[in-house]
């Protein structure tokens, strides 16, 4: 976040209505299976600069983690779940490329579980959400819904959670 403006006080997301959130990973399973996970690993960043290129096919942001040595992931803000579909479906998009080519691996019985894939998606329906960001640049789902004063949205976490599109805070 190098460079990112820092927001004073307190912020929270201005979304509206409901938020799709992806988080997609890998795991390595056996580090000396360089040839298998490498590929792997440079798949996601590709996949990030094709969707950059298409804003229009609905990735809003995204925020590249860690969870440990073996364990990388990406947690993205979509507009919407037919977006995401859409996405993932497209035999032109990287996605569908490269779920085409380990579904092979698979069926010709070469995937030897050196390399673990995993993705959970959330359809996240308004009320159901809330956030909060002291003295920080836009950072998850503020980067990808824009950033607002907590007022706007409410003190308290109750508050922001009960918060109506539409509406002014409760």
């Amino acid at each position: 976040m190098v460079g990112k403006k820092v927001a004073a006080g307190r912020t929270t997301a201005s979304t509206e209505g409901e938020v799709v959130v992806l988080l997609i990973g890998m795991r390595i399973n056996h580090f000396w299976a360089v040839h298998h996970w490498f590929p792997v690993l440079l798949a996601m960043p590709r996949m990030l600069r094709e969707l950059s290129r298409a804003p229009e096919r609905g990735l809003l942001s995204h925020v590249l983690l860690t969870a440990s040595p073996r364990t990388y992931y990406v947690v993205q803000y979509w507009e919407s779940k037919e977006k995401l579909y859409a996405y993932a479906h497209s035999p032109e998009m990287l996605h569908h490329r490269a779920w085409a080519l380990i579904n092979r691996k698979e069926k010709a019985g070469k995937v030897r579980q050196h390399v673990g894939l995993w993705h959970e998606a959330y359809v996240v329906p308004e009320g159901s959400y809330e956030s909060i960001y002291a003295d920080m640049p836009a950072f998850g789902l503020a980067a990808a819904h824009g950033q607002v004063p907590v007022e706007r949205r409410g003190r308290s976490a109750k508050e922001r959670f009960a918060y109506e599109s539409g509406t002014a805070a409760p």
